[in-house]
């Protein structure tokens, strides 16, 4: 029930996940942001459909949502039962060169955006709950909160800055 993962080279990466049964489910994320899907039965010659267990299906979820493809850019949204309208996400950025050198409150992200830098990944080294003064350096992996438009904002307004 474990996950392969393979890149194709010129084609994209292949994520595989073999069920308990023994049927194989792949999966191919091209480069245009598309992906393949693929499943073949145990003992089958040609691709078919397969039955998957629910924890399989929240693993194929979280391929197909590209949770894990690229770990710079990963995103996790949250829904609140309680709270129907209230939707946040939580997405990893990759810091670049335009932006080292700056530090949080240089680039005024709150106050720009309305997302919130909630952490900060630098060469393995984690940073929770960065200072206003914190500096960013080219290849820091930046762990930003807040509602879909504030992302978007941010990316938009800070990332292409």
């Amino acid at each position: 029930m474990g996950v392969r993962c393979v890149e194709l080279p010129g084609i994209g990466t292949k994520y595989e996940l073999e069920t308990e049964k023994g049927d194989r489910v792949a999966i191919i994320f091209l480069p245009s942001r598309h992906f393949q899907l693929y499943v073949q039965q145990k003992g089958a010659a040609a691709p078919s459909a397969a039955e998957i267990s629910p924890s399989e299906a929240r693993r194929l979820g979280s391929l197909l949502s590209g949770a894990i493809i690229e770990a710079e850019k990963e995103a996790v949204e949250i829904a609140f039962s309680a709270l129907a309208d209230l939707r946040i996400r939580v997405h990893t950025y990759l810091i670049r060169a335009n932006l080292a050198g700056k530090s949080i409150a240089d680039l005024q992200v709150r106050t720009r955006t309305g997302a919130t830098i909630v952490a900060v990944s630098r060469k393995g080294q984690n940073t929770v709950s960065p200072a206003p003064a914190f500096t960013f350096e080219d290849g820091d992996i930046a762990v930003v909160i807040g509602e879909t438009e504030q992302l978007q904002e941010f990316e938009r307004k800070v990332l292409e800055s």
